[in-house]
């Protein structure tokens, strides 16, 4: 194995220093050893280092030359180079200026400045992901139109499969989630409303409260977890297997296939899950009536009747179809932008439930805020 090494001697009043071989990486190991013992005599005015016989130089051989020569003018001796090649005087020279190269700073930073940055990077990502919702709903909105006038283009195997999967397999978690919500918003409400002896008028916030708000607005949030996140993990699957490459190339339309049949699912099923949801989430506050107010089942059904009116159980529906709306494009679009790794797989498929619910949050705000603008 080639190999570098060192030879010492005197001549007149300096000290030579020849260095042969090879000086690179794989010699590092041999030469720092007899460079550590280099120590000429306190008398010699002068240490030539003669390059002459280096077969081989590296940036690794530059650094231990360099160093050598720093150790001995830090001696006290005055040090020299000879036999230096062009190309050997390029490295050295490079070596050398990085060597003394001030060290960088990483500048700082004002935390306000900081702050800032951050709140304007975020505002400019959410508007993009909205705008590509947006331009995603428009194409939805075509496909749409043409299944609309061209009905053989739905495929309606697809459709009833996944009515099933996000409507009748939802139904159990979704329906003891509401029954425990109706449970947990009587015994609250029965605590509160004791104090002023109002005690029947739980039924009427059981009533409101899972009518209006919990109801609808429970499901859907189990639902953006349940299937927006299942949309997403499947299409991207199916990018990162090729498999919409695939459909594409045999001539099928994305949309047709993947998306529409995934959409029109969620909006024909959760309407009649919320309406489900509804009557298990009163139950349960008929329920908890009956084991600590007293009030039997007849009598909170009467008082349902005057607590529920149609406008105030249409008002709850009204908002599912929304919902199902934004929960079915956020996680199609999401699945569709998978960039072909599992990583992205998993960051995508995280990403599309927390802007479902984030979504489906602010739109039941907005929703709030209108109707009771309408005094509905």
């Amino acid at each position: 194995m080639a190999r570098g090494w060192i030879e010492t001697t005197a001549e007149a009043d300096a000290v030579v220093i020849r260095a042969f071989g090879h000086w690179n990486l794989a010699a590092v190991a041999t030469l720092r050893p007899a460079l550590d013992q280099v120590a000429p005599a306190p008398a010699a005015a002068v240490v030539m280092i003669d390059l002459g016989g280096i077969e081989i130089l590296d940036t690794v051989g530059a650094v231990l030359i360099l160093q050598l020569g720093d150790r001995l003018v830090a001696a006290g001796h005055a040090v020299a180079m000879r036999g230096v090649r062009r190309e050997q005087r390029g490295l050295l020279d490079l070596v050398n200026q990085a060597d003394r190269a001030a060290p960088l700073h990483r500048p700082r930073r004002s935390a306000l400045l900081a702050l800032i940055e951050r709140v304007g990077r975020a505002t400019i990502d959410f508007g993009a992901r909205a705008r590509d919702i947006v331009a995603f709903l428009g194409q939805v909105t075509i496909s749409v139109v043409r299944t609309i006038l061209n009905p053989s283009r739905l495929r309606v195997t697809a459709l009833v499969y996944h009515m099933e999967q996000v409507g009748l397999n939802a139904l159990p978690i979704t329906g003891l989630l509401v029954f425990l919500i109706g449970v947990v918003t009587a015994y609250q409400g029965a605590d509160q409303l004791r104090w002023f002896g109002a005690e029947i008028y739980t039924v009427n916030l059981v009533a409101v409260a899972i009518v209006r708000e919990f109801g609808v607005l429970i499901t859907a949030i189990v639902i953006a977890g349940r299937s927006g996140s299942a949309f997403t993990a499947q299409i991207g699957t199916m990018k990162v297997n090729q498999e919409v490459d695939a459909i594409q190339t045999l001539g099928l339309d994305v949309m047709d296939v993947l998306v529409l049949p995934r959409l029109f699912s969620l909006v024909l099923t959760l309407p009649l899950l919320v309406l489900v949801a509804d009557l298990l989430g009163l139950f349960g506050g008929a329920v908890m009536c009956y084991l600590v107010l007293d009030i039997s089942f007849a009598t909170f059904v009467k008082q349902l009747h005057v607590a529920l009116t149609l406008p105030m159980l249409f008002v709850g529906i009204a908002k599912a179809p929304v919902f199902a709306l934004v929960i079915g494009l956020v996680g199609c679009r999401q699945g569709l932008n998978v960039s072909g790794s599992a990583e992205s797989v998993g960051r995508l498929t995280t990403m599309a439930v927390v802007e479902c619910i984030f979504v489906v949050i602010v739109l039941d705000a907005l929703f709030s805020v209108l109707f009771s603008y309408l005094k509905v």
